[in-house]
């Protein structure tokens, strides 16, 4: 049973997001090292944003997240996870809202900035260190290159890497995650530290 006490019941936010997963990046975001900011790429309707918002909350840290809330490929219309509920007026995926009132009940606005654009887009304006980087976004492997390349030269030693949905057999899951993963690894500049189900904790060496 959880041993954590949240301010809003996170089984009515939509998220993929397991409990063990959840528990685990609000650990690690509550013991961060550094001072510099924490990202989260990849928001949808805020449930990973509570659980490392919290834990920011607690550190002292500003946690700024980041998503264009149009959905994912695997939201969009006729793809396996799209969600009608989310399609604005024109049938388009619009999270935001979802986002935004998950952010009011957990009473972390003081904590959380969101960042509605792609996460190549906030990186070019980008030019601090960060704590955390949490690579959620999209699961294609190019998006999910990109927002490593993008972000990965901001984590400086002692820095945390997460990363969400690894699964190292095909079948059960896509592959694009483990890939950033293993490139992580081999790049020599990561050690693993933790996980939970799908999901990788490391840190910058």
């Amino acid at each position: 049973m959880s041993s954590l006490k949240l301010p809003i019941d996170l089984s009515t936010v939509r998220g993929f997001l397991e409990t063990a997963e959840g528990e685990l990046l609000h650990r690690v975001a509550a013991e961060l090292r550094h001072q510099a900011p924490a990202v989260e790429i990849g928001s949808y309707c805020g449930k990973s944003t509570v659980y490392l918002g919290l834990g920011c909350q607690r550190a002292g840290r500003t946690l700024f997240a980041v998503d264009h809330h149009r959905g994912s490929e695997e939201h969009q219309e006729g793809e396996l996870f799209h969600d009608p509920a989310l399609a604005d007026g024109s049938g388009a995926i619009d999270s935001f809202g979802e986002f935004r009132r998950t952010v009011a009940a957990a009473k972390l606005e003081d904590t959380v900035v969101p960042v509605v654009t792609r996460s190549q887009v906030f990186a070019r304006a980008w030019s601090g260190p960060l704590s955390m980087l949490f690579i959620d976004g999209g699961h294609s492997l190019e998006a999910a290159l990109t927002d490593y390349r993008c972000w990965i030269g901001f984590l400086t030693r002692g820095s945390i890497l997460a990363i969400h949905d690894v699964f190292p057999d095909p079948v059960a899951g896509g592959q694009a995650p483990v890939t950033v993963f293993r490139l992580a690894l081999a790049s020599g500049l990561f050690s693993e530290f933790a996980a939970a189900n799908s999901l990788r904790i490391l840190q910058r060496l």
